[in-house]
């Protein structure tokens, strides 16, 4: 059995961990069945963001007219498009690996890892048999992976998750979604834009159902123009012959049967601890089966550290990387430690339109009890929201009527993955109103919605 300080398993945040622990002169194994860099890297958040870049630039072509330009598109190159994202991904992938496998105090694992005790594990390594490794201290970042329901008649139907949808060789001619969460919202955007014809069937009567629900709400609207929309869904069965899948839903209306040339199953994720057999290692789990952790992120056997969607506090990546900054130091400096702060997280949803968000929905202040006061300021309503034909997106403030303390902003619209990071900011720092109605903004330039939205709060 070899022996190492540490154990890291997974690619991705956790690759920050293992470089500080190296560094410090430690001896480190990293256990990783897939390429380097973990999902956003080579299924999520990166090429996901390029492909969708594609589908903007699309709707500018599309949308041209609006401004007295009369474009049209010849073609689209359907290979280049999905080889321009995914030849920068897998050279970075092979990159993040080459350069682990050279540091002087690492060893990598290629293959599936799985605990057989509290602090062994086994490593399954195609060709190469098993290697039995075991450290004092195990770092778990392994993620997660799509969920599938049980629906009667899928396990004999071709489908894809988010993982294959973004490889497709092939452009879908006709596209169903089931789901409709980001994943869901994405994905219909960057098909639909290119010219896939795509129906969304989703159990509730809302997309983005986490978000506030005046976003939801608005979000949904525009999709309902864009999309065929089936809501209120549920999925009765699924089946398949010459190359057409059939999709049975009920609805409130009746019954109805949805078909395409393609199915993409949108409706979740779950996290690998099944896979890794983390019940020998007696790593307690919650009832969605994520690692529980206390505020330092180690699990309830002392050495045994967890950090990102696997822990499913955020399944974000910036949140992955600040749990793994804390992990660095919480591991090394075991007298000094410090429990994360995860005050502030910001995220954003790359559909068209965007949407962003940070802090607290009405909905939660509501159901928490807290005093707060709200404003939304239309993007039509300032100078480059009217340039520029924005009719849907708005700015939403909830604030402490108090202390004028931001307690949460949502944002649908052009840029709203951007214009949330000055929100984000100010309350990351739990900072009040007064740090964006005082500051000095550029006009006619878009972030003066925000300034609006927080100008019309009453603190």
């Amino acid at each position: 059995m070899r022996k190492f300080d540490l154990i890291v398993i997974g690619s991705g945040s956790g690759l920050e961990v293992s470089a500080d622990v190296s560094d410090a002169g430690r001896s480190v194994a990293i256990i990783e069945e897939g390429p380097f860099g973990g999902t956003c890297l080579n299924r999520g958040c990166i090429p996901s963001k390029m492909l969708i870049h594609c589908a903007d630039v699309m709707q500018t072509v599309q949308n041209a007219a609006a401004f007295g330009i009369h474009a049209k598109v010849e073609s689209i190159d359907w290979p280049f498009i999905v080889n321009r994202a995914f030849e920068e991904v897998d050279a970075d992938a092979a990159m993040i690996e080459r350069g682990n496998r050279q540091s002087e105090n690492i060893e990598v694992f290629k293959g599936r890892g799985r605990f057989t005790g509290p602090k062994t594990m086994v490593v399954d390594i195609p060709g190469a048999g098993e290697e039995e490794l075991t450290a004092d201290t195990i770092l778990i970042a392994a993620g997660t992976r799509p969920w599938v329901p049980e629906i009667p008649g899928l396990d004999q139907t071709r489908y894809v998750t988010s993982d294959e949808a973004l490889r497709l060789p092939e452009q879908p001619k006709k596209l169903t979604i089931i789901g409709g969460g980001y994943i869901a919202a994405e994905l219909a955007h960057f098909f639909g834009a290119l010219g896939t014809e795509v129906t969304i069937i989703h159990r509730r009567g809302l997309m983005l159902r986490e978000e506030d629900t005046d976003v939801s709400r608005r979000f949904t609207e525009v999709y309902q123009r864009r999309f065929n929309m089936v809501l209120d869904a549920q999925v009765a069965g699924v089946s398949s012959q010459a190359g057409e899948i059939t999709v049975d839903v009920t609805t409130k209306a009746g019954k109805q049967s949805i078909t395409s040339d393609t199915l993409l199953m949108a409706t979740g994720r779950v996290p690998n601890t099944d896979i890794l057999e983390v019940a020998n290692a007696g790593v307690e789990l919650d009832q969605r089966g994520y690692i529980e952790t206390d505020e330092y992120l180690q699990t309830n056997v002392p050495g045994i550290w967890a950090l990102g969607d696997i822990v499913g506090r955020y399944l974000l990546k910036h949140s992955a990387n600040l749990e793994a900054a804390y992990a660095s130091n919480n591991i090394l400096e075991p007298e000094h430690q410090a429990a994360v702060d995860y005050h502030a997280m910001p995220h954003a949803v790359f559909a068209s339109p965007q949407v962003a968000s940070v802090g607290m929905t009405q909905q939660e202040a509501e159901a928490r009890g807290a005093a707060y006061v709200t404003a939304t300021y239309d993007y039509s309503d300032t100078a480059y929201g009217a340039s520029i034909e924005d009719k849907d997106g708005f700015v939403k403030v909830l604030a402490d009527p108090e202390s004028g303390e931001i307690l949460g902003c949502h944002i649908i619209g052009t840029d709203a993955a951007t214009l949330i990071q000055e929100a984000a900011n100010v309350m990351r720092v739990r900072g009040g109103v007064d740090a964006i109605t005082q500051s000095i903004y550029v006009h006619p330039a878009l972030p003066e919605v925000m300034q609006r939205a927080v100008g019309q709060l009453p603190v």
